[in-house]
Parts: C-alpha cells; structure tokens; sequence
C-alpha cells in the first residue's frame, strides 16, 4: 500500500498533520479497492519524481551512486542532476548540491524560496545545509538513507535550533524503485 508520511517539525502542527495523514489513508483505503477492480494497481510517480529516477539510473551508468535530485518552479523542472564526485572529482558534487546550483544559475539568484527539490535518497548533512542556505520551500525524498541521511536520520539537519530554514518534508514517495536501484547497484559492486 501507498506509504505516505508528513514531516512537519514545529509544536502544534504535528496533530493537525496527523489527523490529515489519517483522513488521507482511510480515502485511500477506501479508494483503492475501486481502483484495483479498474485496472489501476498502483499511483503513478509526479513526473518530479520519475525524472529524479532517470537522473539516478543515468548516475548507476556512469558508476556513480545512483542519486537523483531536480528542482521545480511553479510546476516547471528547471534543473535536474545526478551524484557526479567520481567523474568531476568533486567530493560535493551530489544530486542535490548539483540541481541546487543550476537552479540558481537558471533563476539569477540564490535563494530558491518558490522552489521543490525532488531527491530519490534522504540528503546528507552537506546537501541538507545547501537546501537550508537555498532556502528551498519543499523537500520531497524517496528512499530514507539510516547510513548517511540527515533528515530523518542522523544529524538531523532541519530539527537543528541553529537551522537558518527548514523546508516541508515529504518523505517515501517513489521509494520502493529507488531502493531497488541503490541495492542493483550495490549489489553488483559486492
């Protein structure tokens, strides 16, 4: 079943996020059932999403992590990247880090604050930071990384009092390709 979770961090909102969360699974619930007797097994991917796969497919062909990450401005993808530290020698070249500056470079400016970042892996601490200094307005992430993520996992960037913006999170939307991209690649590495 569709997986959906809510991340929003500040006091008080947490309930309210809930009980949306709930109203939202038991319409899918009841949703569902009809959907499957006409055809429909599972929800198509935002086109955000499906183009952040195809960055990450590209990056497992090149021999990179398979990461991918675009960024949209009112509805439109302006800049999609895929992880790239192998072959520009970058240890800072990640999806996101990658997506975030040709965003800004297309848009002449740094501050992303009308922008989504579509990433298939929970970002690290770098690229939470860069999200957080672009000011992005919605983080949407496939898989969770309990390694090296930094959303819901780790250092836990955005829940920081330091944290200078903390974008909306979406988290597990698209999640299941993107493991089974990441364990492909890892797989066949071992």
């Amino acid at each position: 079943m569709l997986q959906i979770r809510l991340c929003l961090r500040k006091a008080g909102r947490l309930t309210a996020a809930s009980r949306i969360v709930k109203h939202l699974q038991a319409w899918l619930r009841a949703f569902l059932p009809q959907a499957s007797a006409q055809g429909m097994t599972r929800w198509p991917l935002p086109e955000p999403m499906q183009r952040a796969l195809a960055q990450a497919r590209l990056a497992a062909e090149a021999g990179e992590v398979p990461v991918g990450a675009v960024v949209v401005h009112k509805g439109e993808i302006i800049a999609s990247a895929h992880n790239a530290p192998r072959e520009t020698c970058d240890p800072t070249a990640h999806a996101e880090v990658l997506a975030i500056r040709d965003a800004a470079a297309a848009l002449g400016r740094e501050r992303l604050t009308d922008c989504e970042l579509w990433v298939t892996l929970e970002p690290c601490a770098m690229c939470a930071g860069a999200i957080a200094h672009a000011r992005i307005a919605r983080l949407y992430y496939a898989a969770s990384d309990p390694k090296g993520g930094a959303v819901e996992q780790g250092a836990k960037v955005f829940e920081q009092d330091q944290c200078l913006h903390r974008p909306e999170i979406y988290a597990g939307l698209g999640a299941e390709p993107a493991s089974e991209l990441l364990r492909d690649f890892f797989r066949q590495r071992r």
